[in-house]
């Protein structure tokens, strides 16, 4: 998708601080941290979210997952705890529509979900 920030910043036209890189995602540091770690693991190809995902995502939206993993093992954030979060919608407050999941960690995090 010609303007979307994540898409430009997976073909390399915005600079972003890598974490992980393969064919299928990126992940890079969210430029404005909600924790001391706070990495964005994005699909490559535009989906504009979860309800938007079609069948043909399920390998790359499972690997997304394995990624997000691999990041906290990376970040050494797996010992005291990490989260993982996606947020669908505007009421969500999902402010960039390209499908991202955030990992969350070095933090004691709020109990609260809501």
């Amino acid at each position: 998708m010609n303007d979307c920030l994540f898409c430009k910043i997976a073909a390399g036209e915005i600079p972003s601080t890598k974490v992980y890189e393969d064919e299928t995602v990126l992940a890079f540091r969210d430029i404005a941290p909600q924790a001391p770690t706070h990495v964005l693991v994005i699909p490559k190809k535009h989906v504009s979210g979860w309800a938007d995902a079609a069948g043909e995502d399920d390998a790359t939206l499972a690997h997304m997952w394995r990624v997000a993993a691999a990041v906290a093992k990376s970040e050494n954030i797996v010992d005291s705890g990490f989260r993982i979060v996606s947020n669908c919608g505007t009421d969500a407050q999902q402010t960039v529509k390209h499908l991202h999941l955030h990992v969350l960690g070095g933090k004691a995090m709020a109990g609260e979900m809501a």
